[in-house]
């Protein structure tokens, strides 16, 4: 399986940017779809951003399209998230995951967690 490591979480002021990484290993990265989820606390564990093993397709919740940039580098293999314009209701502990192949917003539907990276944006 992928193992997955999270890295740049921090705080910042809302309509700053900020971006995540996401550090992988495992034979599988380069066919795995790859996802960023949130969980604020409180609240379910919600999809954000994915985009698909080969890259060419990417998918983006609502609320973050068009301020959110989900890519990867397969070389590296590291996917990242970049936000900008963050507001205060993105504050959450950030996810990546893994799964075979296509693109799913459904978290069960995800093999391979990281721990999380905070991100926290302020007033």
């Amino acid at each position: 399986q992928v193992q997955l490591v999270e890295s740049g979480g921090g705080l910042v002021q809302a309509g700053c940017p900020l971006r995540v990484s996401c550090a992988a290993s495992g034979r599988t990265f380069s066919s795995s779809a790859m996802g960023w989820f949130r969980q604020a606390p409180g609240k379910e564990r919600e999809f954000v951003a994915a985009i698909s093993w080969t890259g060419s397709i990417t998918n983006y919740a609502d609320s973050v399209k068009g301020r959110f940039t989900i890519s990867r580098d397969n070389a590296k293999n590291t996917v990242y998230l970049q936000m900008n314009s963050l507001k205060p209701e993105d504050t959450a502990v950030y996810y990546c995951a893994a799964r075979p192949y296509s693109i799913e917003v459904d978290p069960l539907l995800y093999s391979s967690w990281g721990q999380g990276t905070q991100v926290t944006v302020s007033s």
